[in-house]
């Protein structure tokens, strides 16, 4: 007899486990298939972020950096600390400690919600059907019916024919979260997120970092006061990157990597020791649904769906990295948890794109929502922006850290938020009442009459809030309204 359920979702990461839950939550029973195994060939739970992504690449930058704070900076402090030194094996270690425990977290969450784990693959058939292949040897595929389908099968790493992997030498955002040493020259194809957090860990432990960037322009995609700020502040930082540079070809030897690419009209070559290829990632869709499903794919093969995550076929929704939209693991939980409430409603639910914050986990952190300054002129908007830097914040530099400014840009009629943008100390966490703000269609003036506590990072969103109006208090010249 064929298994039936009320929902299959196909993938355990952040947009699928999640959808699960609150399904379960809603009253639905709930199934999930995911073939993540982890480096001993045991199945595992929470998808790329938790095992090879987010997480991870978190617990070494925060490793990193309590070590390279160590070596240059606890000296201010009064703190003696002269024969620090770093072991990567137990960096590792701790690291793996932090992933196994997030996603045995996730396994107890399943169990508390009466979800049933099928640890195996999934693959779509026609007539809301699923088949799915175990791990376990022995075991033959069965075929699953659900009322609905929740496809969550996540990204993987682009590759690059020029630079193709080969575990050791040449390897992607993955094996870089597990080098065994600190390389002395490090090569890094692509100077977008997944590049410079990568970056900025090897270099805090002492490689040599050079970031290889195909575009013209430093983080496009950030607003450009921000990012040249920050292109400053990772070139202090040495990181070495050269923008508008195209990898041509790589040739490996026992011990290193040379690198040939053109820049401008000229070819060059670099010698590394190691290099790692972070030029983007891509949906997994391959291997997810049968021809005959005719489940409708763009050109570079997300899953096409409308603005409630439903895709062409009934009953059949699609979420996370799998379809259009940043790849950013808490817009792909919002789009589960929308499509879980859809379902169990019978109504459409959809997330709110422009709200959607974006962060990259560097130091100083990079942090925005909504539109940039640029993209604002160009579409002709008549607006006011407020900036006040962390250097004019006394917590800033009672950390020792008084790098980067807060940028608030708002409608010049309406003074409504449009957009919020960060560089500085913990950036990541003040971004979060920006992106309240923006929920309730704050205006500036609602952000400057909000009493932030002293002395706090906060103060500084409020200052640069009070600045679109040209009346910040803690900047040296001010403008009376």
């Amino acid at each position: 007899m064929t298994e039936s359920y009320d929902v299959i979702v196909i993938g355990a990461g952040p947009a699928g486990y999640v959808a699960a839950i609150r399904c379960a939550q809603l009253g639905l029973h709930t199934a999930v298939i995911d073939d993540w195994l982890d480096a001993q060939g045991s199945p595992v739970l929470g998808g790329t972020c938790l095992n090879a992504g987010c997480i991870p690449s978190k617990a070494l930058l925060d490793s990193s950096e309590l070590y390279y704070r160590s070596l240059h900076e606890c000296a201010e402090h009064g703190i003696r600390s002269d024969n620090v030194t770093i072991d990567i094996a137990t960096m590792m270690a701790r690291k793996q400690r932090v992933v196994g425990t997030l996603t045995k977290g996730i396994a107890t969450l399943f169990q508390a919600n009466d979800i049933t784990w099928l640890k195996g693959h999934g693959c779509l058939l026609d007539n809301k059907r699923v088949r799915f292949t175990p791990h376990e040897s022995g075991r033959n595929p069965e075929t699953l019916d659900a009322s609905n389908i929740i496809l969550a099968s996540g990204s993987q790493p682009v590759e690059l024919d020029a630079a193709p992997l080969d575990g050791e030498r040449i390897i992607d955002s993955t094996g870089a979260l597990e080098l065994p040493e600190i390389p002395q020259r490090l090569g890094v194809i692509g100077a977008g997120v997944i590049g410079l957090e990568l970056g900025s860990v090897w270099r805090r432990l002492g490689a040599e970092v050079i970031l290889l960037e195909a575009q013209d322009s430093f983080l496009p995609m950030v607003d450009e006061q921000i990012s040249a700020a920050a292109f400053k502040q990772f070139t202090q930082q040495g990181l070495r990157i050269r923008l508008a540079t195209r990898v041509v070809s790589t040739q490996l030897s026992a011990a290193e990597v040379r690198v040939h690419y053109v820049h401008g009209e000229d070819e060059q070559a670099l010698t590394v020791d190691r290099l790692i290829v972070a030029v983007g990632r891509k949906p997994r869709s391959q291997n997810l649904f049968a021809p005959e499903c005719n489940l409708l794919l763009d050109e570079r093969g997300y899953v096409h769906v409308d603005e409630y995550c439903m895709t062409n076929l009934p009953g059949v929704y699609a979420v996370g990295d799998l379809v259009r939209g940043p790849m950013l693991a808490h817009k792909g939980a919002e789009e589960g948890v929308a499509v879980a409430e859809s379902i169990a409603a019978g109504r459409e639910i959809s997330v709110h794109g422009n709200r959607i914050p974006s962060i990259v986990y560097t130091f100083p952190e990079i942090a925005w929502v909504g539109q940039t300054e640029q993209e604002l002129r160009t579409l002709g908007n008549s607006i006011r922006t407020g900036m006040f830097p962390f250097a004019a914040s006394g917590r800033a530099h009672a950390m020792e850290a008084p790098q980067g400014m807060a940028k608030i840009i708002a409608d010049a009629e309406t003074d409504q938020i449009l957009g919020v943008h960060i560089l500085g100390p913990w950036a990541s966490e003040l971004i979060a009442e920006a992106v309240l703000a923006m929920e309730f269609s704050a205006s500036s003036e609602d952000i400057a009459r909000t009493i932030h506590a002293h002395p706090t990072l906060s103060e500084a969103l409020h200052e640069a809030a009070l600045a679109v109006a040209g009346r910040a208090i803690h900047l040296g010249r001010r403008r009376m309204p």
